[in-house]
């Protein structure tokens, strides 16, 4: 028993949350805090972040270990008091990291991606990435380095990053006289709003005083309106990693001399040229589809999605007993299942030879697991045959891709 990795339960418990959420929400008559589209777009993200960090987590942790054991300025004890000391540390740094994720342009860039969703729920939580969890673990160090033993640290953002998950809904109100103490999920929706005056507000993560202290806290007032200012036009999963790095670029390229350019990476986003983003979206990408229109065949996304759990759950539990071949496969397989299912939002044709390249990644990998990889052509010329005798894509494309009123 020692040896399980409780991490693979993660996921299932993750779906077990967001299925009571939505019965509950479809009890209190309030279908609009789903929605489809950006529902599937944030799990894809949480699956990606969680399977990526599985081959970068131990690095993390080994970083803790050393700054203790080389660095650390104090010999901190383990008791209930160094606990308690440990949770508000632990959010006062998260606090500066996530203001400064706010304020820096290279931070924003990480962390923009949990902002994109228009609907606040707890498939909004998921929508974490790796960049954002590398910048931050930079700002964890703080606290070995301190003297608080690893083990420690870490249990600890077990425990914050699960209550902070548990703030990402709109079903809990205000509860006002909580939040003069604790990050509630009114505060934290607040946080995630649009709304002018609700722009880089609440950072704290579970207590609302250090936002008191320096002068960030807003209460809820009005139903914030969830999102980013200028929404996002596109469901695509590359493009939703990557967009805001492109925008920085773009903007470093406009610039001259030194500070401006030193600006266009760690300036403030307020900064940001607002023309940039319309134009590479229109460079890249087409808008997303009308609002009045969605796939009518769902439930193969909820397929692939649900696939991908099952092989995160599995390949987490099982991790340290796999190959590098077997993990390299798992990860390019989940990961082209994941642009896949963004694709298939944004009705791209070309989702077609994602599909061609599963198959053939699939039959590659078990003709290398049998010892028969001299024979990697064959499965790749019968596609090529069945393709020319049936046109597959063209069937493929009228069956998967065909839409529907979403009224």
């Amino acid at each position: 028993m020692k040896n399980i990795n409780f991490l693979a339960f993660a996921m299932p418990a993750f779906f077990l949350f967001l299925f009571l959420e939505y019965k509950l929400a479809q009890r209190r008559k309030k279908p609009e805090i789903f929605n489809y589209e950006s529902s599937v777009s944030n799990i894809s993200i949480g699956i990606a972040e969680r399977l990526i960090n599985l081959f970068i987590a131990a690095s993390f942790y080994q970083l803790y270990y050393l700054i203790y054991d080389d660095y650390r300025l104090f010999d901190i004890p383990s008791n209930a008091l160094v606990w308690f000391a440990l949770i508000l540390a632990t959010d006062f740094v998260w606090y500066w990291y996530h203001r400064l994720g706010h304020e820096v342009n290279f931070f924003w860039a990480a962390h923009i991606v949990h902002h994109h969703s228009e609907e606040f729920n707890f498939t909004a939580a998921a929508r974490i990435t790796t960049f954002q969890a590398i910048i931050r673990t930079g700002f964890w160090c703080v606290l070995p380095f301190v003297g608080f033993h690893p083990s420690m640290v870490i249990t600890m953002l077990i425990v914050h990053g699960a209550y902070s998950f548990f703030t990402h809904t709109q079903l809990i109100g205000k509860v006002k006289w909580l939040e003069y103490v604790f990050v509630t999920p009114s505060v934290h929706g607040v946080h995630h709003a649009s709304d002018e005056k609700y722009l880089d507000k609440n950072y704290g993560d579970m207590f609302t005083f250090w936002d008191r202290l320096f002068g960030t806290f807003q209460t809820e007032e009005e139903k914030p309106k969830y999102g980013l200012t200028h929404p996002l036009k596109s469901y695509s999963f590359l493009w939703q990693h990557f967009h805001y790095y492109f925008e920085i670029y773009e903007l470093w390229k406009r610039s001259s001399g030194f500070k401006a350019r030193w600006n266009a990476v760690f300036g403030s986003p307020a900064d940001m040229d607002q023309d940039i983003r319309p134009i590479l979206e229109k460079r890249f990408l087409q808008d997303k589809a009308a609002p009045n229109q969605r796939l009518r065949f769902k439930n193969y996304l909820y397929i692939q999605l649900g696939i991908c759990t099952l092989i995160l759950t599995v390949f987490t539990y099982y991790f340290d007993y796999l190959e590098l071949y077997d993990k390299v496969f798992v990860l390019s397989l989940v990961l082209i299942t994941l642009i896949n299912c963004g694709a298939l939002l944004e009705q791209r044709k070309w989702i077609y030879y994602l599909e061609y390249t599963r198959l053939a990644m699939i039959s590659t990998y078990f003709l290398y697991e049998e010892d028969l990889l001299v024979f990697f052509f064959v499965p790749i010329a019968i596609m090529i045959f069945v393709e020319q005798l049936f046109s597959l894509s063209k069937i493929y494309q009228n069956t998967i891709l065909q839409l529907e009123n979403a009224d």
